[in-house]
């Protein structure tokens, strides 16, 4: 099978960048189909291709993976007018790809949503199967959000959001509300599965190395960790509230760091300076194979939101899996559908939203009580076997196959 695979922010685990793309195609290529990735650039990332660009794009083998990578950088501090841009960029270009290049199925992921731009003309036009990877609902999001308020620019991306869900012969999404999401703008449940992102186990099962915190960090300090982009959904400033409060505390030995990149970050850095919060520390992004002995040498990993509504079953953040597969206890301040299964599972805290002392207690009680961080790192371990990326894996290549028989049987 000749798959067609549209990730725009696809990357390898020598960036920093998510790798769920990567990791399914790969196995689709040991599977012995043959995968071509159609993406742009993301800052702090890789695709693995090296050399320059030529009519604004560059292909090349990544093992085992063909990649065409398109000359359309965006960094994860980029503004929403320059990063609509890149993505109408995208959508356009890619369209040219799918209706020239030679495959079975074309499957596409957001963001961006026009990624499903060229899946809906291959389906009409080429008269291919075409499976559609919801990771985000668009325009619910950015609109509960705030950070799209034009009428016609949510007209826009919500026809486009119809269009790609009925033209798709599969979707799949990657929360349970994400899929009743899509269920609600009338795709048959039988047509959607819910596949989440996962742990890559074989990553994260090897000899943790020793990873070297910045000075601020003490030994013997409590660390909690937060990993990924620093932007406005994911509401930052409620550490740095939890941190004001361990600070009249006099709890020094509570630190709380964070990797990664944003819009957020300078002004988060800015406040922490501002009101003389040393237990802050802020790192830039660092590779994944590096970042995971950065998890190994923490002590608890932080899920942190803005408490919006939509974040609670739409959401499947890739730090939270990362954060299981290395054995982490995890620290909540959202309800929804991964607070439910930190609670069950007795792998970590959950405290209420916008609640600064209720999750500085939580982190005064695992530092002051680190017996139990063990037991919660062990539920973490192995609530992270049901989501092995492997397992996962072979529900991603059964839709797939799905689509392209439904297809031929038409």
């Amino acid at each position: 099978m000749r798959i067609l695979y549209y990730h725009q922010f696809f990357g390898i685990p020598k960036g920093a960048a998510g790798t769920r793309s990567y990791e399914f195609a790969k196995r689709l290529v040991q599977n012995g189909h043959h995968v071509t990735m159609v993406c742009g650039t993301l800052t702090n990332s890789t695709t693995g291709l090296s050399g320059p660009f030529e009519r604004g794009r560059r292909t090349g083998m990544v093992e085992g993976i063909e990649v065409i990578e398109l000359d359309l950088p965006v960094a994860n501090k980029t503004g929403f007018a320059p990063r609509a841009i890149s993505y109408l960029k995208y959508g356009a270009r890619s369209v040219g790809i799918a209706l020239t290049q030679k495959y079975d199925v074309v499957f596409a992921t957001t963001t961006p949503l026009t990624a499903g731009v060229p899946g809906i003309v291959a389906r009409w036009l080429r008269r291919k199967p075409f499976v559609f990877e919801v990771r985000d609902l668009w325009p619910e999001l950015p609109v509960a959000m705030g950070i799209v308020k034009n009428p016609l620019i949510i007209k826009a991306m919500s026809v486009l959001e119809w269009a790609s869900y009925r033209s798709a012969n599969r979707c799949v999404g990657l929360s349970p509300g994400i899929k009743e999401g899509i269920m609600r703008r009338g795709v048959a449940e039988s047509k959607v599965s819910l596949i989440p992102n996962s742990c890559d186990l074989d990553v994260f099962d090897v000899p943790a190395e020793p990873f070297e915190w910045p000075e601020a960090v003490k030994p013997g300090d409590f660390v909690a960790i937060f990993t990924g982009t620093h932007g406005i959904a994911n509401g930052l400033h409620a550490v740095l509230d939890t941190a004001a409060v361990l600070k009249k505390r006099g709890r020094d030995d509570i630190k709380f760091v964070f990797i990664g990149d944003g819009r957020e970050k300078p002004g988060l850095i800015e406040r922490a300076q501002a009101e003389g919060l040393a237990n802050c520390v802020f790192m830039n992004p660092v590779p994944k194979l590096k970042l995971v002995h950065a998890l190994h040498a923490a002590d608890a990993g932080l899920m942190i939101l803005k408490n919006v509504p939509a974040f609670y079953y739409g959401t499947s953040p890739n730090k939270f899996f990362d954060y299981l597969a290395s054995s982490m206890p995890i620290v909540n301040n959202y309800p929804g559908w991964l607070a439910d299964m930190i609670k069950e599972n007795k792998c970590g805290v959950v405290v209420p939203p916008e609640n600064p002392s209720a999750m500085a207690e939580a982190l005064i009680e695992l530092a002051d009580n680190r017996d139990c961080l063990e037991a919660m790192g062990a539920n973490a371990r192995r609530l992270a076997d049901q989501f092995d990326r492997s397992k996962l894996a072979v529900d991603f290549e059964k839709a797939l196959v799905e689509a392209v028989n439904d297809r031929r049987g038409a």
